[in-house]
């Protein structure tokens, strides 16, 4: 039987707490990884316009519409406007060009991958295309500053989050601000060099799996749901696919979440170096706590 996943609900929408990553899915793999997570209970799918396998993503999901696994108004779909569309004119031609890849006429969810512009994508929403929007990569500063100016709010910040960057203050300032975070990359990332810290051969994290008789990653996405966030768990297998569900059967106790709170070490995977002379590079800011 498919996992019935939880959902977050903020600003009339559903959002199921844990989604299918697809970052970094080769083309020829991920349409199969979706309509397997599909069979399993996953609804959440996330994809981006910059990841070049919409094409794919969509595929898989409507092959799982076409078998009758799910109806489409039970999906939760999300992608993500590029920062090469960041022009108010060229937003639109953004979500056209990725519903087209998708082979859908709405996604659930729409992103903007990084902190600049935002107000022309409310017409999105006004016309159907999306039924929601959030932010991506954005730190408190700059999640202020679209509240300050938008006449929707965003539903979500999705945000690089694990123990080596847990983002206290970040969860603190979304949640007061009735903002859902998603957590991606919540295994750390592939290390892009050598010497790069493995979180998910960490042995504190090792250990906890061990005591709740877990693997490291149920560990690790158990630890953002204890903590009231939604995250993607990203894997092209199968058999992977199936052991991330198995996270809703335990819980971590308050000195598993502080032993891995103190795992720290404010190192991000994700760095976005190319853009780091950008006036709105988001992480340079340390974010500051809830009022």
């Amino acid at each position: 039987m498919p996992v019935n996943i939880p959902t977050i609900l903020r600003s009339g929408v559903r959002l199921p707490v844990l989604g299918l990553g697809t970052w970094k899915s080769k083309p020829n793999e991920v349409a199969t990884a979706v309509k397997v997570a599909i069979g399993a209970g996953y609804r959440h799918i996330d994809t981006a316009w910059n990841y070049g396998n919409e094409a794919e993503v969509g595929q898989g999901v409507r092959a799982a519409i076409r078998d009758g696994t799910v109806e489409r108004r039970e999906l939760f779909i999300v992608t993500k406007l590029w920062c090469t569309f960041h022009r108010p004119e060229d937003v639109k031609l953004g979500i056209a060009d990725s519903l087209d890849k998708l082979g859908l006429d709405y996604v659930d969810m729409y992103l903007m991958h990084g902190p600049q512009g935002f107000k022309a994508m409310e017409s999105l929403v006004d016309e159907g295309l999306t039924r929601s929007l959030g932010v991506s990569n954005f730190n408190s500063r700059q999640v202020d500053r679209v509240l300050q100016a938008c006449r929707i709010k965003p539903v979500v910040n999705q945000v690089e989050l694990h123990p080596y960057l847990p983002q206290l203050d970040l969860i603190k300032y979304c949640q007061s601000k009735d903002i859902i975070l998603t957590a991606y990359s919540p295994f750390g990332s592939t290390p892009e060099v050598g010497n790069e810290p493995r979180l998910l051969e960490d042995p504190v994290v090792v250990a906890i799996g061990k005591r709740h008789g877990k693997t490291p990653a149920q560990v690790l996405l158990r630890y953002h749901l204890e903590r009231g966030l939604s995250v993607l768990a990203k894997s092209i297998t199968p058999a992977r696919i199936l052991q991330n569900l198995e996270v809703f059967d335990f819980r971590l106790t308050e000195d598993d979440i502080r032993s891995l709170n103190s795992l720290n070490r404010n190192h991000r995977y994700v760095t976005w170096q190319y853009s780091r002379t950008h006036k709105y590079y988001p992480f340079d800011d340390q974010p500051r706590s809830a009022q």
